[in-house]
């Protein structure tokens, strides 16, 4: 009998899969509520739905603690180097959720003084749909979320200019995950 005719278990696990799984148990989300959206991102956390059973159960006040920002509500121009500047002061590895349609798209408040989504100022990993979403809907993000973590790489090294005629893709993610509403997995 070989190692390969073994269960995979703790003792012949990867050490990446235990990163892996520490890190999606252990996300610690920082707030960053703007508008409507936060009042559903509060309930998240309250008794009903108990995010403590995921590991988030507190929400950091300071980015230097998080490594999860959930962006909820409707993001205006001047608030957009400081999203910026809370998103570069945070741990890496660092995901986005944009939260509510304000934040993923501007929403209805298509003028000068909203940023037309947030994807404009930071890189989202999940977009959690609704004006505002439920707790359901968020919940639900944060599960997919969790899920990319699970399959993603420990380390993202983005190929250097010139290698393997590869140019630099920048900070924006390639094919960010939009949560299915009431549709089963």
């Amino acid at each position: 009998m070989g190692l390969e005719d073994l269960q995979h278990n703790f003792l012949t696990g990867r050490l990446e899969d235990l990163v892996r799984w520490a890190r999606r148990n252990s996300v610690w989300p920082a707030t960053f509520g703007l508008a409507c959206c936060a009042i559903e991102m509060m309930a998240l956390g309250a008794a009903d739905f108990d995010i403590s059973r995921l590991g988030m159960e507190v929400f950091r006040a300071s980015p230097r603690q998080a490594d999860l920002m959930i962006v909820a509500g409707r993001v205006s121009q001047k608030m957009a180097p400081v999203l910026r500047q809370v998103y570069d002061q945070m741990m890496e590895p660092k995901w986005v959720i944009s939260m509510g349609v304000c934040a993923s798209s501007g929403g209805m408040f298509n003028n000068y003084a909203i940023v037309q989504g947030v994807d404009q100022v930071v890189p989202v990993d999940v977009y959690a749909p609704g004006c505002p979403p439920s707790p359901e809907t968020l919940l639900h993000a944060i599960l997919t979320l969790h899920e990319k973590i699970r399959t993603g790489a420990i380390a993202r090294r983005p190929a250097r200019a010139g290698e393997q005629g590869e140019q630099l893709a920048g900070w924006v993610p390639q094919a960010p995950d939009a949560v299915r509403v009431a549709t089963p997995r």
